[in-house]
């Protein structure tokens, strides 16, 4: 390849490039779907209890979507997996994921989007 057509096509790489990572950060600044009802449940004084390698709340944090960033999420396992951290101790947690509410009550499972919302008091409606 002629030094010409090499520029030309590192050049064309480095668009695309910046231009995904640009896209990328685009997109992970935009609200998600769900905002406004993730952290009324954080303002509830609801928690949300679970562990990085639990599979439940991995699909729990998947109904929020973009959201689940804003869910009131509390780690409860050590990074090797092994244990629990203190915190759940404390708060004698027993399963994944687990959620509190400011009444005192729990639920341990998957918990439908319906369920948190009478919880909390908290309206189920997606953002616009």
């Amino acid at each position: 390849m002629k030094k010409k057509e090499t520029v030309f096509v590192w050049t064309g790489i480095g668009v695309i490039i910046v231009g995904l990572a640009g896209w990328s950060i685009w997109s992970g600044m935009q609200p998600g779907k769900y905002d406004t009802f993730a952290t009324c449940i954080k303002d509830a004084g609801a928690k949300f209890y679970g562990a990085f390698w639990c599979s439940h709340c991995q699909n729990q944090k998947n109904m929020f979507g973009k959201s689940s960033k804003l869910l009131p999420y509390i780690e409860c396992s050590t990074p090797d997996g092994r244990s629990q951290l203190q915190v759940c101790q404390d708060a004698k947690v027993e399963s994944y994921p687990t959620w509190e509410f400011v009444d005192g009550t729990r639920l341990t499972g998957e918990v439908s989007m319906e369920i948190l919302a009478e919880k909390t008091a908290c309206e189920l409606k997606a953002d616009a």
